[in-house]
């Protein structure tokens, strides 16, 4: 631990460790990166300190140095999911706040919390830097197995022309994929997206087109109409909503025909305006809610239901919305039968910037809104508008070493029949996210309905000399509870509707929409924390392995079109795989699982295409080892078909496969493990190869029970796997193992990859005269040479190699070789051959080549003069006169002699000689008339013999003093 001053801010920082992610045991500084957190302050008085209690009472949800604007936020794309009501299900995508009423109180935050004494307002902006050194914490679980395109099989779907596919929605009965993209909307097969069904096209005219290039909009890439809501309306058709070159409209798409109906509807407050703005929405019972922007510019954000009888939207005031960033919403029933009721609740997710604290740039928070399927607004206050709006911050923090996650990404539910209740998955990403940190954190809906139930509000209020402006509201709460859905009690008070609230719950709700209780994650930390990532989408899959334990899968997408696949055990979090889904490289924008069973897969959709993948790569396991190290709940060992099997898809029983999610590989069968023999030659180099996936594995190479170093001139490694064998001697056979070596849950496990057993022959030396070339076959090839070794000799020891000996390999009975020989050659045997000195075709031709070059060259600058005098002369003699050498010019440089410039001769227009040139003193101006340069002898002489007129005023002047007063002084 080390401590240092931070300017005058009166409050230290010092470094502190903590545990990487996924391990367990004590503190250690070598597995772990120090991190800046900020020390209490407890001398100022209150009204010269500014208690901070952002996110739990951690400053760094201050993180940023501007803070990202509204529109920096790349809106987080629609998508749909197996999440929502019974019928189709979808998820879509993508900014105004009250007055005091009682007394205020500000609240004293615990004592581990964070206090930062703000000198000026500058010192938040430098609190918020202090806390960005922070995000270095190494928090970096590496994915066990990483698979690139190529490498696996996926099924992809693009149209050509059509882009932006950002809207997926998975039909009730799971067997079509519906795609919305740029100006099209089109029906996939959701077992094979290759495969589609059909297509329905909805352009722009041109003259809506020229309106919105009119406006200042991009005629190529702004103007068109991008796909945002793609809902269920009903079993035969969706209701579409697309952006329309900035006229959002909405229409219903028949399903039988495929066709669009025509019933164009005004899309203002369902679909945003900009395509880069953000937007959510979810279809309950008919009705759309939807969260995105109200105008033209973006800057009226609302929530709102489109309803034929009771439209309502949110007020228009920052308490209530505050430039926010929408994510998602979904719709939580009271009845998870189904049963209609009004009780249901519409739940929104989304970042916006703070209200609570007011700083040089903007902190953003990310919230949790609420709002009643069955609310219908005021009856005079709230007309129209929501009575049931309530929000709550999102925590997701670590709060042993002050990582806060304040930017929302995505939220994805689980639903399942074993749980008691839904559990949101939710993405984050800091505010100031230098170093490319990503979490995952998982919420109980009970926490967040206690929160909204039971909690205390928040009021706007002045604190002398304070960043805070909403404080927690002590006063009395009015009866029925603001923002409280119209229950069996209210009913039961004569409460029938929100029209038959009174006013002063109307009026209270109308000024304190924020609750003061936040919502905490489940055990009060992240699921998963990954380091140098951007993880931009998240969906859920909860499994059952072998021995009857239940997982929650985690799959998410980063912004480089690669997909995570992490499972979350008691201590730690581990990344299954990586799998490269999009080859450029560019971001995924929406992903959608389908659970259905046996037929399990996740679907991701991105600027330029969807890809299918599995949920499991399980066949891509060689060996029982790899499959259970995976710790994948979705893969075991079949004894049966000794293989990695897909347990959703096999129908082997239980007792003949294997699975261990703790990565025990004692349980898997004894393998005899064969063996290559290979045959080189003395002196020369072998290669052997080894086959490792594992990221997290190290490969070990053994000989005679001794650990091999590659730092020694006698063995290296080619791509930390193979190894090369240098200089070999007769020492150096024998039989070689490659090992992996990898650490599960504190343990090492090793597992036997490869092994070689090499033979190096020493091949008598023979006089040349007497045998005749001899025929040597290696590997493949047939390679005709004649023996030029040395005399057979004692065999060469080969150099001991030290090092520590690695935990016995695991032994499953004897080796039996393979019919497989694999000779490596002499690395010079092959590649240099044309390079060998009975063979002088290349040399040949090179001479031949630059010969001919340098008679061309010659030649040129002989017909062209270019050669010395001498070389010119000759010239003129071959080609007998026809052309004259060019003048001597060798004293060229001494061009200044009379000699060699001949004087010029001009006429005057009067046939008169001309005046020679004055020397006027100016040297730099041209000289004029004649080109001989005179002495000085000859100006003064030339100048004497002009008349008085024509002298130059500055030659032979009379005058005897520069000063005209001197005239006078001499009078």
């Amino acid at each position: 631990m080390w401590t240092f001053p931070v300017l005058s801010l009166g409050w230290r920082a010092q470094a502190s460790e903590d545990t990487v992610l996924g391990t367990t045991g004590g503190r250690s500084w070598k597995e772990k990166i120090q991190n800046f957190f900020v020390r209490p302050q407890r001398s100022a008085p209150l009204k010269n300190r500014v208690a901070l209690d952002i996110c739990g009472g951690d400053l760094t949800q201050c993180l940023g140095d501007a803070g990202p604007q509204h529109s920096h936020h790349p809106p987080a794309p629609g998508r749909a999911a197996g999440r929502g009501p019974p019928a189709l299900s979808s998820i879509g995508r993508h900014p105004h706040h009250g007055l005091p009423a009682h007394e205020p109180s500000l609240p004293e935050p615990p004592p581990w919390r964070l206090r930062v004494r703000m000198c000026a307002p500058i010192g938040g902006l430098l609190a918020a830097l202090a806390m960005a050194f922070g995000m270095t914490v190494a928090f970096a679980p590496v994915p066990r197995i990483t698979w690139e395109h190529r490498e696996v099989q996926l099924e992809k779907f693009h149209e050509p022309g059509i882009f932006n596919y950002s809207v997926l929605l998975l039909s009730e009965d799971k067997s079509t994929l519906y795609v919305g993209a740029r100006e099209a909307v089109f029906a996939l097969s959701a077992l094979n997206i290759s495969k589609k069904q059909h297509e329905a096209y909805w352009k722009v005219s041109e003259d809506k087109k020229a309106k919105c290039a009119e406006k200042g909009k991009s005629r190529q890439t702004e103007c068109l109409n991008y796909i945002r809501v793609l809902q269920p309306l009903s079993a035969s058709a969706l209701y579409v909503c697309g952006t329309n070159a900035f006229q959002p409209a909405c229409d219903h798409l028949n399903l039988t025909s495929f066709q669009f109906l025509g019933r164009t509807e005004d899309g203002k407050g369902r679909c945003p305006f900009d395509p880069a703005q953000s937007y959510t929405s979810v279809m309950v019972d008919g009705e759309l809610y939807s969260g995105t922007s109200y105008n033209f510019l973006g800057s009226e954000p609302i929530i709102s239901r489109n309803s034929s009888h009771s439209p309502l939207r949110t007020e228009y005031a920052i308490p209530w919305l505050n430039e926010p960033s929408f994510v998602f919403a979904d719709v939580i029933r009271e009845h998870p039968d189904g049963v209609d009721s009004g009780d249901d609740r519409v739940y929104f997710f989304f970042t916006e910037v703070s209200v609570e604290y007011e700083f040089v740039f903007k902190l953003m928070i990310p919230r949790v809104a609420r709002v009643c399927k069955g609310d219908q607004g005021g009856l005079r206050t709230l007309q129209k508008k929501w009575t049931s709006f309530l929000k709550a911050r999102l925590i997701c923090s670590r709060p042993d070493n002050n990582l806060v996650f304040n930017v929302l990404q995505d939220i994805f539910v689980l639903r399942s029949p074993d749980l008691k209740e839904p559990v949101f998955y939710g993405v984050f990403t800091p505010q100031l996210n230098n170093v490319g940190l990503s979490a995952v954190c998982a919420y109980n809906l009970s926490t967040a309905e206690a929160v909204f139930s039971g909690g205390k509000y928040m009021q706007s209020a002045t604190v002398e000399q304070s960043h805070t402006k909403w404080v927690r509201y002590n006063g009395a709460v009015p009866m029925p509870r603001p923002g409280a859905c119209i229950n069996r009690e209210a009913r039961a008070a004569n409460f029938s509707s929100s029209l038959t609230l009174p006013d002063k719950t109307l009026q209270f709700i109308k000024d304190h929409p924020l609750m003061d209780g936040s919502v905490t994650p489940i055990d009060n930390r992240p699921r998963l924390i990954k380091r140098d990532v951007n993880y931009t989408q998240i969906v859920v899959d909860r499994t059952r392995a072998l021995d009857g334990t239940v997982y929650d899968v985690m799959f998410v997408s980063t912004d480089r079109g690669a997909l995570h696949k992490a499972v979350s055990f008691e201590h730690e979090a581990h990344i299954i795989e990586e799998t490269q889904l999009f080859p450029d490289f560019e971001p995924i924008q929406t992903l959608l699982l389908n659970s259905q069973q046996g037929k399990r897969f996740v679907y991701a959709g991105s600027s330029s295409g969807v890809v299918q993948a599995p949920v499991a790569f399980c066949g891509k396991h060689g060996s029982c080892e790899d499959c259970v190290l995976a710790r994948d709940p979705y893969c075991a060992w079949s004894r049966a078909a000794e293989a990695c099997v897909d347990l959703h898809r096999t129908d082997s029983p239980s007792r003949t496969l294997v699975q261990q999610m703790s990565g025990d590989t004692s349980v898997c069968p004894n393998e005899t493990k064969s063996f290559r023999e290979h045959f080189f030659k003395h002196g020369g180099t072998a290669e052997l190869k080894c086959s490792q996936k594992s990221n997290l594995a190290r490969v070990v190479w053994t000989f005679r029970d001794r650990v091999l170093k590659a730092q020694t001139p006698k063995y290296g490694l080619v791509g930390r796997r193979d190894l090369l064998i240098f200089d070999l001697s007769e020492g150096d056979s024998g039989v070689y193992q490659c090992l992996s070596e990898e650490r599960v849950r504190n343990r090492t496990v090793l597992q036997l990859l490869a092994k070689h057993v090499l033979e190096v022959r020493v091949v008598p030396r023979t006089p040349a005269a007497s045998t005749p070339p001899a025929a040597r076959t290696e590997g493949d090839r047939t390679v005709l040479r004649v023996s030029t070794e040395p005399t057979p000799g004692p065999p060469p020891q080969t150099p001991a190699m030290r090092g520590p000996t690695p935990s016995p390999a695991p032994t499953g009975g004897t080796c039996k070789p393979k019919t497989i020989i694999n000779t490596v050659p002499e690395v010079h045997s092959e590649k240099t051959m044309y390079l060998k000195s009975s063979d002088n075709r290349l040399l040949m031709f090179l001479f031949l080549f630059f010969f001919v070059l340098c008679l061309g060259l010659f030649s040129y600058n002989c017909y062209k003069g270019y050669l010395p005098g001498h070389c010119l002369k000759l010239r003129s003699a071959m080609l007998l006169g026809k052309k004259q050498p060019a003048s001597d010019f060798s004293d060229f440089e001494q061009s200044v002699k009379e000699t060699l410039v001949e004087q010029g001769s001009f006429s005057q227009q009067n046939g008169g000689q001309p005046r020679p040139a004055l020397d006027t003193g100016y040297e730099t101006e041209q000289d004029t008339m004649a080109s001989r340069v005179p002495t000085d002898r000859e100006d003064s002489q030339r100048l004497d013999d002009l008349p008085v007129r024509d002298r130059p005023f500055d030659v032979k002047c009379e005058l005897k003093y520069a000063d005209s007063d001197a005239d006078v002084d001499a009078e």
